[in-house]
């Protein structure tokens, strides 16, 4: 039997020139007791599809049946009371309540004299971490807990409501090695209870890995679906973007590589953390996130008294925006908090922290038209960023097209230090191909790359040097090419092998 068809189902945004489409006609079949894949480009319409499955789109229209029976839901709550779950790429908890108080938010009674049932809840809260192998304290406050053990509280959360179709958007996006292993063997014993499984991914091997039958979007359709079985990294990639992509970036450090001058020096941040990256070099910052990471980033753009030097220049002092006016590029770690204005267009954005800079203004304030006009064809053709609306604000974007823009505007500084954080969070095999290759680009003219990143193979794919962040310090430091991802997470983890 299947656990959910979907026929036909269309979906657009918009009107008149601005309309977009971001499903159309899409067909998915998915069998009860299966861990299914959903993969495609940014902006291909996966996240669409299976927000239009929870309830939380309406389809505009098309057909989804859940067990057999036609369903329109109205809402998220029909979903979850239908037994459909999703846990989305940003977590949907509250901050300052407790996980237990989490697990029970929209589960509980709303009568009068209604309570809640904290003693029994916990109970049962325990006794799915034993089944599960996934402890947590039921009385810690979710803005205090890692992101890994924010996504087990998520998790729990469904299986508290006894959800039989889950659906994982980016599910590994945060977790260190050991982590996905035990994520995975949680999904598989959910799969053999009889669950459904849905995982929205951009990670081919994990696919390969982990899932039964894999369906491709491409463009708002589906360019097919196969048994997981017969899949190749090579031939799902295709599918995705419509050419041959290249998987794997040779990157392998040489001797002559940081050897140049510094192009970032930084003493004692943090708990002692000391480094330089020099230029010819990219190196790479490994750790879970939350152990310092997104100190280490504010203190190289807001100082603030510490010592940080940048292209040679003293900048211990320096406002955020003299900093801004040097050669360098800044990924920040949260696209939509630091990265971008989500009511302004791709144009405005591309303008964001370029006020000064001659190329985009000239020096009575008056923004150069051509400059900005030129900048935002760069954006859309060598960047694919889509849909190719000039005045769409940026809210209206995929989330990897949103980080496309905030890379494209960011290599218009020409940079000679490029601290990118995440570069590739949420981007499609076709844009990762194109970053990463774009960094060693930089690289191997004589920039300086500081990479932050949660993804292991990003970072042995580039880096000349990795370090390893714990707790705010740096606990490992291992020559590019001279270590395997298991070695990097136990150090992540605390056990230096």
């Amino acid at each position: 039997m299947n656990a959910v068809e979907i026929r036909g189902l269309t979906k657009a945004f918009g009107s008149g020139d601005s309309r977009v489409v971001a499903n159309a006609n899409v067909d998915l079949v998915i069998p009860a007791g299966t861990i299914h894949a959903l993969v495609g480009e940014n902006g291909a319409g996966k996240s669409t599809a299976m927000k239009m499955l929870f309830g939380m789109l309406e389809p505009d229209s098309g057909e989804i049946r859940v067990n057999g029976d036609r369903v329109r839901f109205k809402s998220p709550m029909d979903a979850m009371r239908s037994g459909i779950g999703m846990v989305h790429q940003h977590f949907m908890l509250a901050g300052p309540y407790t996980v237990l108080e989490n697990i029970l938010l929209g589960a509980e009674s709303t009568g009068p004299f209604s309570r809640l049932p904290l003693a029994e809840a916990e109970k049962r809260l325990k006794s799915l971490c034993d089944r599960y192998s996934m402890p947590v304290d039921p009385h810690a406050r979710i803005e205090d807990l890692p992101v890994g053990m924010q996504q087990r509280v998520e998790i729990l959360k469904l299986l508290y409501r006894d959800s039989k179709i889950l659906i994982l958007d980016e599910p590994t996006a945060v977790l260190t090695p050991q982590e996905i292993d035990a994520l995975f063997s949680n999904l598989r014993r959910l799969r053999d209870e009889g669950r459904t499984i849905v995982i929205i991914t951009h990670k081919l091997k994990e696919v390969l890995a982990i899932s039964d039958r894999v369906s491709v979007l491409r463009q708002g359709r589906l360019a097919g679906y196969m048994e997981t079985a017969h899949a190749t990294a090579e031939k799902l990639a295709e599918w995705m973007v419509g050419r041959k992509v290249i998987l794997s970036v040779a990157a392998a450090a040489t001797a002559g590589h940081g050897r140049g001058e510094p192009r970032l020096k930084v003493q004692n941040l943090l708990r002692g953390v000391s480094f330089e990256v020099r230029a010819g070099e990219i190196v790479g910052i490994a750790g879970v996130e939350g152990n310092g990471q997104t100190e280490l980033l504010r203190s190289l753009l807001l100082p603030e008294g510490r010592s940080v030097e940048i292209l040679g220049k003293d900048v211990s002092k320096s406002p955020a925006s003299r900093i801004r006016e040097l050669p360098v590029a800044f990924f920040p770690e949260d696209r939509l908090r630091d990265g971008l204005l989500m009511d302004e267009s791709a144009e405005r954005n591309l303008l964001l922290g370029n006020q000064r800079n001659p190329k985009f203004v000239d020096r009575w304030g008056v923004i150069r038209k051509g400059a900005l006009d030129a900048a935002l064809e760069r954006a859309w053709h060598e960047f694919d960023l889509r849909p190719k609306r000039r005045q769409m604000a940026s809210r209206g974007y995929s989330g990897g097209n949103q980080q496309k823009l905030v890379i494209a505007r960011e290599f218009e500084h020409d940079p000679k230090l490029v601290v990118s954080a995440h570069p590739t969070r949420g981007v499609d095999v076709g844009a990762i191909e194109w970053i990463h290759r774009k960094l060693m680009d930089a690289r191997d003219s004589g920039a300086g790359v500081l990479l932050v990143s949660s993804e292991l193979d990003e970072i042995l794919a580039l880096s000349d040097r990795i370090l390893v962040l714990l707790d705010g310090r740096i606990v490992a430091e291992y020559a590019g090419g001279s270590v395997d991802a298991l070695t990097i997470g136990r150090a992540m983890g605390g056990a230096r092998a």
